[in-house]
């Protein structure tokens, strides 16, 4: 099993609500983090987007020398993501750390819900 992802070092963790078009790349989650959320992308925080299926994910990070992009997607299940998509969540280190292993990021955690085949 791998270890828990340091999140230490970025400002924030914040989970944009709802779902997003996973096409996008770099220049559009940019767009997406100012124009939806208000925020700057170039903060130091961790933006994460939920695609439709629910089953993937994608961060969006700036770093002193560029962006880091970066994509989950589940093997099974699916991710407890918000639909709320009137403002961003910031996540701490558990709670992120939850997300990744498959649990809600809400109180009265669940694990990944397995899906069919």
């Amino acid at each position: 099993m791998l270890n828990d992802l340091d999140i230490s070092k970025v400002n924030h963790v914040y989970v944009k609500p709802g779902r997003t078009d996973l096409r996008r790349g770099i220049e559009g989650l940019c767009a997406i983090v100012r124009e939806d959320l208000g925020l700057e992308p170039l903060d130091g925080s961790l933006f994460l987007f939920c695609g439709t299926k629910s089953d993937r994910i994608k961060g969006l990070l700036y770093e002193r020398d560029g962006y880091l992009l970066l994509y989950k997607r589940t093997s099974d299940g699916k991710f407890h993501w918000p639909k709320n998509e009137t403002e961003a969540i910031s996540l701490t280190q558990e709670s992120f750390n939850n997300l990744m292993k498959g649990f809600d990021i809400y109180p009265g955690i669940r694990p990944f819900q397995p899906t069919a085949y």
